[in-house]
C-alpha cells in the first residue's frame, strides 16, 4: 500500500448534511438503524434549516456503506422521507467519543 491509502478497515469519522423531506418523517430513526446493522457510532440530529446532521464512525467500507444507503434509489431499505443532497461531506480522523449511535 502506498503512503495516502486507506483500508475498508481502517476507522474514520465522517460528517455529513442531508437534505429534502427528512424531518418528521422517521429518517433519524432509520439511519440511527442502519448505522447500528453497520456497527457505527455517532447521532443524527435535525437541524434549525431542516437538513439532518449526521457523524458516523467506524470502519471507513461500513461508513462508505452507510452514506451509500442515503443516497440510495430506489431506496431497497424503505427508506423514509426524500433525500435531495448528501453534501458537505467531511471525513477525518476517528475521536472514540460515542459509545452507540444516537437520535439527538
Amino acid at each position: 500500500m502506498t503512503h495516502g491509502e486507506t483500508t475498508g478497515d481502517q476507522v474514520c469519522r465522517v460528517l455529513v448534511y442531508v437534505r429534502g423531506r427528512v424531518q418528521g418523517v422517521g429518517f433519524r430513526w432509520w439511519t440511527r438503524a442502519r448505522a447500528l446493522e453497520l456497527g457505527l457510532v455517532g447521532h443524527a440530529r435535525n437541524t434549525d434549516d431542516g437538513r439532518v446532521e449526521i457523524v458516523a464512525e467506524g470502519r471507513r467500507g461500513d461508513v462508505r456503506r452507510l452514506l451509500d444507503l442515503l443516497t440510495e434509489e430506489p431506496s431497497t431499505t424503505r427508506r423514509p422521507g426524500r433525500v435531495t443532497a448528501v453534501s458537505q461531506v467531511q471525513w477525518s480522523l476517528p475521536r472514540y467519543d460515542a459509545s452507540s449511535f444516537v437520535e439527538r
